[in-house]
């Protein structure tokens, strides 16, 4: 009997981003579960359901829409509402999570040394590595799930902890950053609403109105400036991009003064990132690290960033007109 194999180029119809989705609603189910078990949270039961219907917007609304005849993105949109209720009525508190002793932990540490950041870096090195077409067809996404997975796994056995701390120690850091953790996920959805919705129009009309268009430095600048500003208020570069793309690089610096798209959109991007750096709204970002810190100011990150993202938003608008107009 001849023996069939699968080629690392093929995976993706084995491996799909559903796979991916199943994992994430999974451990959000485990993070509800110990919270309703958690007696030590004063507010459990808005805490583990939060989590619990996150999970299902992960995996599960597709199978509530076969039930109830509803669409699943309704559905889905039902239970982002429930999840702003349960925020707006300040049902999210934090619990017990098994956690080692102080010096147990400085104990730990201090063994396994710079061990500690192999399963960290594993992260961004598998995700490289899964994604390279040379070597798998999963893509990024795919490729970042299953780098968790064996990263996880990695934790094992270089800590030997045991699983059940790791979704404490999870449940832990979601706590920490609370209803933060789904804010870049609702924004970049936001993005493509917006887009959606004619605004990148809007803001054609409302630069051409302000702006000299007929100056390429002039345009250069709002590109970039638009890109931050946005960036700003909705956290996410990429849903900013869509918005300012069409509104401005486009139209003004592309069609207008023949700008190479090669060049300004990157660029783009890259102011769009100095907005990022600003931001409370990129919480990942900015407002997590302040979490997982215990800082006592939780916009010292954004402070200490404020500075370097205006210098280099300048720089992006003089490399953005000097290379691509």
């Amino acid at each position: 009997m001849k023996e069939e194999s699968i080629s690392l180029l093929q995976l993706k119809s084995v491996i799909t981003l559903d796979y991916v989705y199943i994992f994430c609603a999974i451990y959000l189910l485990i993070f509800g579960i110990l919270t309703i078990v958690d007696r030590k949270n004063p507010k459990r039961i808005g805490t583990a359901v939060f989590w619990i219907v996150y999970a299902i917007t992960f995996y599960g609304c597709d199978h509530l829409a076969k039930l109830t005849g509803l669409a699943a993105g309704e559905i889905a949109g039902w239970l982002v509402i429930l999840m702003a209720v349960i925020v707006a009525t300040k049902q999210l508190g934090k619990g017990e999570y098994k956690e080692a002793a102080p010096a147990a932990k400085l104990a730990a540490a201090t063994r396994l040394g710079n061990l500690l950041f192999i399963p960290v870096l594993g992260v961004g090195v598998l995700t490289f590595f899964i994604a390279w077409p040379r070597i798998t067809d999963l893509g990024a996404l795919i490729g970042f799930g299953v780098a968790a997975l064996l990263s996880l796994l990695l934790v094992f056995l270089i800590t030997r902890g045991s699983p059940l701390q790791s979704f404490h120690e999870g449940r832990r850091l979601l706590d920490a950053i609370g209803w933060a953790a789904i804010l870049s996920q609702l924004l970049a959805a936001l993005g493509t609403l917006f887009d959606k919705a004619g605004i990148g129009g809007t803001v054609s009309y409302i630069v051409a109105q302000i702006v000299p268009t007929h100056i390429g430095f002039a345009v250069a600048a709002a590109y970039c400036i638009g890109m931050a500003f946005f960036t700003v208020i909705m956290g996410n570069a990429f849903a900013a991009f869509a918005v300012m793309t069409t509104g401005i690089g486009i139209p003004l610096a592309i069609q207008l003064h023949h700008a190479n798209p090669l060049i300004v959109a990157p660029i783009a991007m890259l102011a769009g990132y100095c907005g990022t750096l600003m931001t409370p709204m990129a919480a990942n970002f900015n407002i997590v690290p302040a979490a997982l810190l215990e800082m006592d100011n939780k916009y010292g990150v954004i402070k200490a960033q404020i500075p370097m993202a205006l210098i280099m938003l300048c720089v992006n608008i003089l490399l953005m007109y000097f290379l691509g107009f």
